[in-house]
């Protein structure tokens, strides 16, 4: 699955690490890394700063690679998404296939058209 349809608030499962299995809301996107909510808590110790008043041990989401994750349905089993023009070929779909009938998972935005000129 291309991963360049994954972004932010969209449900992901984890394929691969200490997290396989799971299944998060996406909290931000970055180049190639995702942090997802609830998932690959790190601990870290802070000092006492300006921005940090209460000094100490503080839990957060660390990123998670794109590729360790996949986009899923409610029950959390991973899509395989694909790629199609709409019925009035004005918009682009992400469609996925349940049993024999497609489901829209979302649409795309309209692609701009180019042309000569001014």
């Amino acid at each position: 699955m291309s991963n360049k349809w994954i972004k932010k608030d969209d449900k992901v499962v984890v394929l691969t690490g200490n997290e396989s299995g799971r299944t998060g809301k996406i909290l931000s996107r970055k180049g190639d890394r995702v942090v997802i909510q609830g998932l690959n808590i790190r601990k870290k110790h802070v000092k006492r700063k300006a921005k940090v008043p209460t000094p100490g041990v503080m839990e957060m989401e660390m990123p998670i690679h794109i590729s360790n994750v996949c986009l899923c349905n409610d029950e959390g089993k991973p899509l395989k998404l694909k790629v199609r023009e709409s019925a009035d070929r004005k918009k682009k779909e992400l469609i996925y296939s349940e049993g024999k009938k497609e489901v829209v998972y979302r649409e795309l935005r309209a692609p701009e058209k180019r042309g000569k000129g001014k």
